[in-house]
């Protein structure tokens, strides 16, 4: 069995609970290390991290990556320096597998030097085409994956007696907290606020992660304005609840939704309007399920087993 130590900013996130999942199906014995503290958004703040939080994580990796580890892997860009510290112990030589998860190198002001750890990963995993596209070096592309048992299609006015909204409104779901400023809510505003018919716009955020498919059925259609994203999962999991999503071109939005019928991808922020409304105007839910349900858990699994085995014959 491969034992991994793994580091990770939030652990609470649930593609980060999906990837736990898939190694503990692969028979991999993870022990995961969280950044003290917490980075989340709020309603209408975020919650940040201090300096002081990273300097305190340090001396907690070391201790642990003393223990009879294979590997190390680090999740999202801020890990990758204290798993290289880790790997350069004395009598550790662990060798360093980094998961990127897509905000590291958009308007952030440690880019260089998430760089420059990347660069002295020994692999690197990336979980779109689209992230591999930004990154100087091989990757491994495992997709993150969708747990369509969760997800699945809920009547709408069950969805959305069970989450408290009228049944009889038009809604469209804005499916983060507007405090999030990588999500764009303005631009979100400013889309449905110009529709021809009353829509009503809701946001959700910080809901218990069971409740999420009944907002995601609740909604006549998701919409995601981000300025960038390495998924968003959300796509994922309101296309294996049949629900419509129109998006901005951004992470594997294009990957995941070009064959699915009464979704749109659109390059141009004026064209996310007109798609909105042909939604609306057509009222019919869409046939993702179909097109995501090869996104499985096993086959995460099934990828990370491979690159750890890859790891672990180079080091021998």
């Amino acid at each position: 069995m491969i034992h991994v130590l793994s580091l990770t900013t939030t652990d609470w996130r649930s593609f980060y609970q999906s990837q736990m999942t898939a190694l503990e199906r692969a028979g991999v014995e993870v022990m995961t290390l969280p950044v003290p503290s917490e980075h989340r958004a709020r309603e209408d703040d975020v919650e940040r991290r201090t300096p002081l939080d990273y300097a305190r994580y340090l001396p907690q990796v070391l201790r642990a990556a003393r223990d009879d580890y294979d590997l190390v892997h680090a999740n999202y860009g801020l890990t990758f320096p204290f798993a290289v510290a880790a790997s350069a112990l004395p009598r550790t030589d662990l060798p360093v597998v980094c998961t990127l998860w897509g905000g590291e190198y958009l308007d952030n002001p440690y880019a260089d030097v998430i760089r420059r750890f990347t660069a002295r990963a020994d692999h690197v995993v990336v979980p779109s085409n689209a992230m591999a596209d930004r990154v100087d070096r091989p990757c491994h592309v495992v997709p993150f994956p969708v747990d369509i048992e969760q997800f699945h299609p809920i009547p709408r006015d069950e969805a959305r007696e069970r989450v408290g909204w009228e049944t009889d409104e038009r809604i469209i779901l804005f499916p983060y907290a507007p405090s999030r400023e990588e999500k764009n809510y303005p631009l979100a505003e400013w889309v449905v606020d110009g529709l021809p018919d009353d829509v009503q716009l809701r946001t959700v955020a910080n809901q218990p992660y069971e409740e999420v498919p009944y907002y995601l059925n609740a909604a006549d259609a998701v919409l995601i304005t981000s300025r960038y994203e390495s998924g968003p999962m959300t796509i994922k999991e309101a296309a294996a609840c049949n629900v419509p999503v129109v998006s901005r071109d951004v992470g594997f939005a294009r990957e995941v939704l070009e064959p699915i019928s009464d979704s749109h991808v659109v390059a141009d922020d004026d064209a996310l309007r007109p798609r909105l409304a042909d939604v609306l105007a057509g009222d019919c839910r869409s046939d993702g399920r179909a097109h995501v349900s090869g996104y499985t858990v096993d086959e995460m699994g099934a990828r990370l087993h491979a690159v750890y085995d890859r790891c672990l014959e180079t080091m021998a």
